[in-house]
């Protein structure tokens, strides 16, 4: 899969967007990829801080009462490396795409946002839901690939690695809904701006 060279990157009129980065994946049974997500979703955050570009949180929440992701569980909190600064939006998503139901879109065109760049969870469903909808919207998004994750997958008794999952999800998603980075690609860009 063709990445973008950090000198092609383009930032301007770009804002961070961290899909679900939830305690409540923690609680997901079956394997996961891309066991430094975290770390690099708090690179990518401070680098956006940092840089004073726009940052926007996507929480998801669920009226199942089971679900870690119910607002009276702990795992709709956000993971530590995700925590949002006080002055950064939280949306909050409750099923079908982050930009649904909620106010992602106006918060990113009043921020002069163009560029969004998606990060979190799940690479397969919520971030490759983003994008698309993104895609369709007008919107010029890039989807990091080291940033995102998911987990092992099944139909009919067919498991589906957690790795295979992302990749397939990422080649579908790149060059149609969204351009694919890597997070040391846009920290490398970031660092230029400052």
């Amino acid at each position: 899969m063709p990445y973008r060279d950090p000198e092609t990157v383009e930032l301007s009129a770009s804002g961070l967007v961290a899909v679900g980065v939830q305690r409540g994946y923690d609680d997901r049974r079956g394997a996961r990829n891309n066991p430094d997500a975290e770390r690099h979703v708090a690179e990518l955050l401070e680098g956006y801080r940092a840089a004073g570009l726009p940052v926007v949180h996507v929480r998801h929440e669920t009226v199942e009462a089971g679900s870690p992701f119910h607002p009276n569980r702990p795992g709709v909190a956000f993971k530590p490396a995700a925590t949002p600064a006080d002055d950064e939006p939280v949306v909050t998503e409750r099923g079908g795409g982050a930009f649904l139901g909620s106010d992602l879109e106006s918060r990113l065109r009043t921020a002069g946002v163009e560029r969004p760049v998606l990060v979190g969870f799940t690479t397969d469903r919520r971030v490759s839901t983003a994008a698309r909808i993104a895609s369709a919207l007008g919107f010029d998004p890039y989807v990091v690939d080291d940033a995102t994750v998911t987990f092992d997958r099944e139909l009919d008794g067919t498991r589906y690695v957690a790795e295979q999952t992302h990749r397939v999800a990422l080649a579908q998603l790149s060059g149609a809904a969204a351009t694919v980075v890597e997070a040391a690609t846009l920290l490398a860009a970031l660092e230029r701006r400052t």
